[in-house]
């Protein structure tokens, strides 16, 4: 899909309510399709200042060159939807992208990339009305949680108020949880271990008023091993994150093989991966794509 810079521009400034529009006209379809697996591309990066992919530190920052990665992964065979923040997703709206595809609202956005409020991360994106008025399927949000920081209590109460809107409109709700720590030079690092992961999943379960719309996305633990003993941790359907992956073809594969393996447990139901589908190591979106959807 070519993307027109000037004609997005041209309606954002003469005709705003064109996005509204998009959303009211655009056809739905159930979360689940009939094989009951999800692939969702993720594009929630930019609104927290992670712009970087491997060493190229704002790879993403170029908005007409991300649109087109996005047009063309959610225009292959098997991929179901995405996932974005609200001027990534209208755009998509006005270029035609979302018809009969899962759109998903990315939520809590405040927790900037290195701030030291990182972990204090507000809900500065989608709400739940805003999920609801759209006709968006689901939302998004992350859960970081550090012992040491005070700010992680703010996180986690917010997020059990964000279930509960989202449940309250029978919305689903996909909330990615993390134990995470800050290295000596303040860097903040999510720990993958299976007892951290664990851990995680416990906590992020039980919170809320209901489950009942509540989705898990996760990562995969450093050890694949361990996903099975992992993911018997709840009874909640999951899917798995894509998290950073290298910037070699190896590392490429090394992901999908992770993924393959933890693909096949009851309860993950898919897949939710980004930056590594979007701006693979050889370049190739299409084909980065097709073999995700593969492993499903």
């Amino acid at each position: 899909m070519t993307v027109d810079v000037s004609e997005l521009v041209r309606l954002r400034a003469h005709r705003p309510e064109a996005i509204a529009e998009a959303a009211a006209r655009r056809p739905r379809r159930p979360l689940l399709g009939d094989n009951g697996r999800l692939m969702i591309v993720a594009a929630d990066h930019p609104a927290r200042g992670a712009l970087g992919i491997g060493d190229r530190k704002l790879a993403m920052a170029n908005r007409a060159d991300l649109l087109r990665r996005l047009c063309l992964a959610l225009s292959r065979p098997g991929v179901d939807g995405v996932l974005a923040t609200a001027d990534i997703l209208d755009d998509l709206l006005l270029l035609g992208a979302l018809d009969g595809k899962v759109v998903m609202g990315s939520m809590n956005r405040g927790g900037l990339q290195g701030a030291v409020f990182e972990l204090d991360d507000r809900f500065t994106g989608h709400r739940a009305e805003d999920i609801e008025r759209l006709g968006f399927d689901a939302g998004k949000l992350l859960l970081r949680i550090d012992y040491d920081d005070p700010g992680s209590l703010t996180t986690l109460e917010t997020t059990a108020r964000a279930i509960d809107d989202m449940a309250a409109r029978r919305l689903p709700l996909f909330v990615e949880p993390f134990i995470s720590r800050r290295t000596p030079e303040g860097r903040l690092r999510n720990d993958l271990s299976a007892e951290a992961v664990t851990k995680s999943i416990a906590i992020a379960s039980g919170l809320g008023g209901s489950s009942a719309y509540t989705w898990l996305k996760v990562p995969v633990t450093d050890n694949p091993d361990d996903m099975a003993e992992v993911m018997e941790t709840s009874t909640l359907p999951a899917v798995l994150l894509g998290g950073e992956v290298g910037g070699t073809a190896e590392d490429q594969d090394g992901a999908y093989e992770k993924w393959r393996g933890a693909l096949q447990l009851p309860t993950v139901r898919g897949l939710v991966v980004g930056r590594s589908l979007l701006y693979p190591a050889d370049g190739n979106v299409a084909a980065a794509v097709d073999t995700a959807v593969g492993l499903l």
